[in-house]
């Protein structure tokens, strides 16, 4: 009982502590009245590089990878985050400078001013808030419900924990923005970073260093046709994922537009990089295949079982406020680029061109948090929480890419033709996973990326009568403003 006292204690003064210095960081580092979606949702383009690479770090590690890539417990589940380095560069040299060029508050954004049209703007930022509200924010709050549940051992519902994160995260985005999203992540990250390193380590020493009596097929990183990431798919649509992901993603991407610069965003944007090559694929499957030979096949919660069992008191209470910070800055950072994208791109574009930035952002919030907190039951009922957001992020992620694809490197397209193409791409999608289940989903998503751009092209010349010229956007640089 002491043990869990000091437990309990730990964590809430480190999460408090978190709280409180994201506070001093932001207290004096607003710009302007906070009215304008580029001062609120850009932080005032003036994040440093720092904050840019621990907040994409943060944004995208947490409890989902955590504990659904080490809940597969098997090596290959790495090859997402070693495949997301060729993403992160990708954005580094050819999309950020693109953005910059064009001012860009989102992503979308710089589809209106390609194919000259709001309504593609609006349509592919419909299909990024289906994502992130029914897919990521439900996923997050799910697993990090799940693990809090396993390391504590406690009898709380899962939905009681899951409404405590999505109240505590909601009020960063609601009250601060995406400065203080970005500082949050970055402190979360370091602490994060830290001691899931320590929990490899101290997993190894669990089992003597003797990775012996664990099944070849889960310490392979060649995956056969029926395994989760076959290897064919490593040059097939794995690079589009990343490309999407990383490249046109808001949530991802909004970091690296509020940098100063494009060079300062570029920096942030390949530290991160780095991170993701050298110490996130260890700490995302190796506590994972440990466990295996502790405990067996106990799926997604062996991350939880394996850091509650081997961490003393006082430190399970820091990484499980770590942990905690992980939701709380991935939860907080895709509501903030939910946000972001509804005001900007759905609201100012057809209901009311300048309104009142933080009353939206407060309501608009409310609403994305309680349908998230619906989907929590839902996805607790699936088998590998990893596979499943992967395979049902195929819907939007393919056709969403064709879109960019088709208008960077294309123009006179009608933006008709590539909204056409968009809504074509997700039933085609949809028919491969559900109907015609032909090939591996990740293959499916290649050809349906494939199959969608050709689909713009044809009904752009036979439809509306427009024959496409092939052209790529030269970026270069925007002002730089002062760094916060």
């Amino acid at each position: 009982m002491d043990s869990q006292i000091l437990q309990v204690g730990v964590f809430f003064l480190v999460t408090i502590l978190i709280g409180y210095f994201t506070y001093l960081k932001c207290r004096n580092a607003s710009r302007g009245d906070g009215k304008s979606s580029k001062d609120f949702f850009l932080a005032g383009g003036g994040l440093t590089w720092f904050y840019v690479a621990g907040s994409i770090t943060l944004t995208n590690l947490s409890t989902e990878q955590l504990i659904g890539m080490n809940g597969s417990q098997m090596a290959l589940l790495a090859w997402w985050e070693l495949a997301a380095v060729v993403g992160l560069i990708i954005l580094a040299k050819v999309f950020i400078p693109i953005y910059y060029k064009n001012g860009c508050t989102t992503t979308t954004e710089l589809l209106e001013k390609r194919y000259n049209s709001k309504h593609i703007r609006a349509l592919i930022s419909i299909l990024f808030l289906l994502g992130n509200v029914f897919i990521f924010l439900g996923t997050i709050l799910y697993t990090g419900s799940l693990f809090m549940k396993e390391m504590f051992g406690v009898e709380l519902p899962l939905m009681v924990i899951a409404i405590s994160l999505a109240s505590v995260g909601g009020l960063y985005a609601i009250l601060g923005g995406l400065r203080a999203v970005a500082v949050s992540d970055t402190f979360s990250g370091v602490l994060l970073l830290g001691m899931a390193m320590l929990v490899v380590f101290l997993a190894f020493q669990a089992v003597d260093f003797d990775l012996s009596g664990i099944p070849a097929e889960r310490l392979t990183m060649i995956g056969g046709p029926d395994s989760p990431i076959p290897w064919t798919t490593l040059f097939t649509g794995m690079l589009f994922i990343q490309i999407y992901y990383w490249s046109t993603n808001q949530t991802i991407t909004q970091r690296a537009m509020a940098a100063r610069t494009v060079g300062e965003a570029q920096k942030g944007v390949l530290t991160a990089a780095v991170i993701r090559l050298i110490i996130v694929p260890p700490i995302i499957v190796l506590p994972g295949i440990i466990s295996y030979k502790l405990y067996g096949d106990i799926g997604d919660a062996a991350y939880g079982r394996i850091v509650g069992d081997l961490l003393p008191g006082y430190l399970s209470g820091i990484f499980a406020a770590a942990i905690a910070a992980a939701v709380l800055t991935s939860y907080n950072s895709v509501l903030n680029s939910s946000t972001t994208l509804y005001v900007c791109d759905i609201h100012e574009k057809y209901f009311k061109s300048k309104p009142d930035i933080k009353k939206l952002n407060l309501i608009i919030s409310l609403f994305f948090i309680s349908i998230s907190l619906f989907m929590v039951p839902i996805y607790a009922g699936s088998e590998s929480i990893i596979n499943t957001i992967q395979m049902l992020y195929g819907l939007l992620s393919m056709p969403i890419l064709s879109a960019f694809i088709v208008g960077l490197l294309f123009r006179n397209v009608d933006a008709k033709a590539a909204i056409s193409a968009v809504v074509f791409g997700v039933l085609l999608y949809a028919s491969f996973i559900y109907k015609f289940n032909f090939a591996h989903f990740i293959h499916m998503m290649a050809v349906t990326l494939v199959v969608t751009i050709m689909f713009a092209l044809i009904v752009n010349r036979f439809v509306f009568g427009r024959s496409a010229e092939f052209t790529l956007l030269n970026p270069e640089p925007k002002a730089e403003p002062e760094a916060v």
